[in-house]
C-alpha cells in the first residue's frame, strides 16, 4: 500500500473490494464476515480498534459493577462475613487492566491476522464507493496499521476529523475506492441537552464515568436510563454520594415493574433517586490552574430545588453518528434520514434512498436496536450479505454456503441469515445493576400497541426453591408474554441477581417461536431459579 505523501493535503488512492467505516466490535464483525469469501476488506478507524463497547462502556462498566454485586451476595449469604467496602484501587486496577490501559495492540493483530487491512484515521463518505479519510501528519507514517497509520496515543479524533489548527499538521487526506460495498458502523454519539450552564461545566459522559482515575466524594447522574442507573449504582458501592434524576420512570424501555425494583434497590444502598423532576441549570463557577471549570457543580431543578455535587453526569441518550459521514456526498439529506439522523436500512442492511445497492450500514447509526450485541448480529447480517452477494469462494466452509442470497435492492427472507429480523421482535437488553434486569421482546404496552393478544404470566422469583437456595434475602420477579392466538411466547422480562444469564433461554422460544405445549417438555433442573420456566406454564394453565 501507498505510503502518506510529502506534499501536504495530497491524497493517496487505494482500492479494496469492501470498506468499512467504523472499527468497534459492530464493524469489526461486519468486516470478518465480508471477508470470508475472498474479498479485500479495509477497516477505517479514527480511535481504538474494538470501539466504545471494548475501552469506554460495556466492558469496563461491567467490571465497575462487579464488586458491589459481589459485596452484595456475600452479605446475603449465610455463614459468609460482609466483605466491607470494595477496594477502589483495586477496582479501577481491574478496570485498566480489561481495557488493556486503553491500548488496541491485541485488536490491531487480529484484524491484520484476520488478513483484514488497519487505516487509522476519520473515515467519511465521499461519493460513490468512496470513502474519505484524515489523519493528522504526524500520525500518517507511524504505528499499527496501514499508510494512514497512528497507534493508540493518537485518538483524539473523535468527531469530523483533524484540522492544522487542532494538531499543529497539516491533515493528510486519504481518498479509498471501494469495488463492490461500502458499510457505515459509525455508531452512536452521546446527547447533550441544551440546559443552561451545562455545556460549560464541564460534564462527564459514559467515558468519562467509565475512565475516571478517582472516585468523587459525590456524583449527581442526570438520566434514569441504562447507563445512568448502572454508574448510579456503581458509583454508590465505590463511596460516592450519589443522586439520580430522571425525568420520568428509570428504565423507561422496560416493563415498569423493573424500573421500580431497580430504584428500590438503590435507594437501599443511599443513592437518592428523584424522579419526575427536570433540570433548570447547572453551574460550575470555579476555574482550575488551565482555566477549566473546576470546583462543585450546583444542579437547580425544575422544582426550584438544588444539589450540588463534586461531578455531575449527563446519560440523557445517544444518537446515531451522522453529522460527520457526509452522507449528502451520496444524495442524502435530512429528509432521507431517520430519527435522530439515523441512516434508514432495509432488512439485508442496505442503505435506503442510495442507488445501486453499495451502500450498508450496521449498529447504532441505523437507530434499529442500539445495543452492542443487537449492533454484531447486524454486523454478521450484512457482512453476510456482502460476501454472499460479491465474494469469490465457495464451498461447504464458506459461512454463505447453501442459502441463496437476496438480489441487490431486494431484502433477505425473514429469519434467514441475509435478514436482520430480531431487530423488530426478539431484541435483548441486560442491566447489570443488582439486581439485574434482562428481557427480550416488546414489554405488554408495546405488544398490545402493536395489536399482538398478548396476556402477561407474572411470577415471583424468590418463591422457586433455587432462589431460596441462594439466600434467604432472594429477591426478583419474572414476567412472559403469551400470544394467545399463535400460543407462543413473545417477550420476557426477569429482574434478580444473575437475571441476564437467564434471559437467553426465553430469547431461544421467542426466536423459535416453540409453542407452549412444546415448552412444557423441557424440564428445569431443580433446585434452579430456572424452575420459574414451569410456573409460568402452570400459571397459564399447562
Amino acid at each position: 500500500m501507498n505510503n502518506a505523501p510529502e506534499t501536504p493535503g495530497e491524497q493517496t488512492d487505494d482500492t479494496y473490494d469492501v470498506i468499512v467505516i467504523g472499527g468497534g466490535p459492530v464493524g469489526e464483525n461486519a468486516a470478518d464476515r465480508a471477508s470470508r469469501t475472498g474479498l479485500s476488506v479495509a477497516l477505517v478507524e479514527s480511535e481504538l480498534v474494538g470501539g466504545e463497547c471494548s475501552y469506554w462502556a460495556c466492558m469496563p462498566s461491567k467490571v465497575l459493577l462487579r464488586a458491589g454485586t459481589v459485596r452484595a451476595l456475600a452479605r446475603d449469604t449465610p455463614g459468609l462475613a460482609d466483605p466491607g467496602a470494595p477496594d477502589v484501587a483495586a477496582v479501577l486496577a481491574r478496570r485498566n487492566e480489561i481495557t488493556y490501559d486503553w491500548d488496541d495492540s491485541g485488536q490491531v493483530s487480529w484484524v491484520e491476522g484476520a488478513g483484514m487491512t488497519l487505516v487509522r484515521g476519520h473515515g467519511r463518505l465521499a461519493g460513490e464507493k468512496l470513502v474519505e479519510v484524515t489523519v493528522p501528519r504526524a500520525s500518517a507514517g507511524a504505528g499499527s496499521g496501514d499508510a494512514a497509520g497512528g497507534g493508540a496515543e493518537d485518538d483524539s479524533d473523535v468527531g469530523g476529523g483533524l484540522g492544522e489548527a487542532e494538531t499543529g499538521e497539516v491533515p493528510v487526506t486519504r481518498l479509498l475506492r471501494a469495488r463492490h460495498a461500502v458499510i457505515a458502523a459509525t455508531g452512536s454519539v452521546p446527547v447533550l441537552p441544551d440546559t443552561p450552564g451545562l455545556a460549560a461545566a464541564s460534564p462527564w459522559s459514559s467515558r468519562e464515568a467509565t475512565g475516571a482515575e478517582a472516585i468523587p466524594e459525590s456524583l449527581v447522574v442526570i438520566g434514569g436510563g441504562v447507563v445512568g442507573v448502572e454508574m448510579a449504582n456503581a458509583y454508590a458501592d465505590l463511596g460516592a454520594r450519589v443522586t439520580l434524576l430522571a425525568r420520568g420512570g428509570l428504565l423507561s424501555n422496560a416493563e415498569p415493574f423493573a424500573g421500580e425494583m431497580v430504584g428500590e434497590s438503590l435507594r437501599a444502598i443511599g443513592v437518592d433517586v428523584r424522579t419526575g423532576l427536570g433540570v433548570a441549570s447547572v453551574e460550575r463557577p470555579g476555574t482550575g490552574s488551565d482555566n477549566e471549570p473546576a470546583g462543585p457543580v450546583t444542579v437547580t431543578l425544575s422544582d426550584g430545588g438544588t444539589i450540588t455535587a463534586a461531578e455531575i453526569l449527563v446519560a440523557t441518550g445517544r444518537v446515531p453518528r451522522t453529522t460527520d459521514l457526509n452522507v449528502e456526498s451520496v444524495g442524502l439529506d435530512a429528509s432521507s434520514l431517520g430519527r435522530g439522523g439515523a441512516l434508514v436500512v432495509n432488512e439485508s442492511l442496505e442503505v435506503v434512498g442510495v442507488p445501486g445497492g453499495w451502500l450498508y450500514a450496521c449498529g447504532d447509526v441505523t437507530g434499529r436496536a442500539p445495543t452492542t450485541h443487537q449492533g454484531k448480529y447486524q454486523g454478521r447480517i450484512v457482512g453476510d450479505v456482502v460476501a454472499a452477494r460479491y465474494g469469490t469462494e465457495s464451498g461447504d466452509r464458506s459461512p454463505t454456503s447453501g442459502d441463496p442470497e437476496p438480489a441487490v435492492g431486494q431484502e433477505g427472507k425473514p429469519w434467514s441469515r441475509y435478514a436482520a429480523t430480531a431487530d423488530h421482535g426478539a431484541r435483548v437488553q441486560v442491566v447489570f445493576t443488582h439486581p439485574q434486569v434482562g428481557w427480550v421482546g416488546p414489554t405488554e404496552r408495546e405488544a398490545r400497541a402493536a395489536g399482538i393478544p398478548v396476556e402477561a404470566v407474572s411470577y415471583d422469583l424468590s418463591w422457586v426453591s433455587g432462589a431460596s437456595v441462594d439466600g434467604p434475602n432472594y429477591t426478583g420477579r419474572a414476567q412472559v408474554l403469551v400470544d394467545t392466538q399463535r400460543r407462543v411466547l413473545v417477550g420476557a422480562t426477569f429482574v434478580g441477581p444473575d437475571a441476564g444469564e437467564m434471559l437467553h433461554a426465553a430469547t431461544i422460544a421467542v426466536v423459535g417461536e416453540v409453542p407452549l405445549d412444546r415448552l412444557w417438555h423441557a424440564v428445569p433442573a431443580y433446585p434452579t431459579v430456572s424452575e420459574v420456566w414451569l410456573r409460568f406454564l402452570e400459571s397459564y394453565g399447562l
